[in-house]
């Protein structure tokens, strides 16, 4: 017959000469964060897919999951109203989704934000091509935030423009 504890002490032994590395309780706090922020982007993908044509182009879905992750994804109407915000926006600037909806972007704009840009980006807008800027933008307190933006036009499969999707990083 089989000692338990002879078991219990060849397998403790064997542990002890593994070279593992042990994680501490606190990194798992970190581990759950990372998780929701993945479960939200997935969230926001999904949310994307109703609203967006599903032929368009730039929105390879690896990199739209990818950009979901680590940048804000806003999406306006052809009269530049915002219809979707990602989660991340309120990381950015302390905006939720719901507080934005129906807004210009132009609502993250103020005194610092430079006119000469924001006239350039409106002409691209307005031929419909794709642009990248950065711009000096607002948060909800009225701080200033360094923000990069790289926005595309929309089509649908008739080629009728149908939004604009902007991807955003403060610098």
């Amino acid at each position: 017959m089989v000692n338990i504890s002879d078991y219990e002490n060849a397998k403790a032994k064997y542990f002890n000469t593994l070279a593992l590395k042990t994680t501490t309780i606190l990194s798992m706090s970190f581990h759950e964060e990372f998780l929701g922020n993945v479960k939200k982007s997935f969230s926001d993908f999904n949310r994307l897919h109703t609203i967006l044509p599903q032929n368009t182009s730039e929105l390879n879905n690896e990199n739209l999951r990818n950009s979901l992750l680590d940048e804000v994804v806003v999406v306006t109407d052809v009269n530049l109203k915002i219809v979707f915000a990602s989660n991340n926006l309120t990381k950015m600037n302390g905006y939720t989704e719901k507080e934005v909806l129906g807004n210009s972007p132009k609502m993250f704009h103020g005194a610092k934000t430079n006119q000469l840009i924001s006239r350039q980006i409106r002409e691209k807008i307005d031929q419909k091509l794709p642009f990248e800027s950065k711009v000096i933008n607002y948060k909800k307190n009225g701080k200033t935030y360094d923000c990069l933006i790289r926005s595309y036009p929309v089509f649908n499969k008739k080629g009728v423009h149908t939004h604009f999707i902007a991807f955003e990083q403060s610098l």
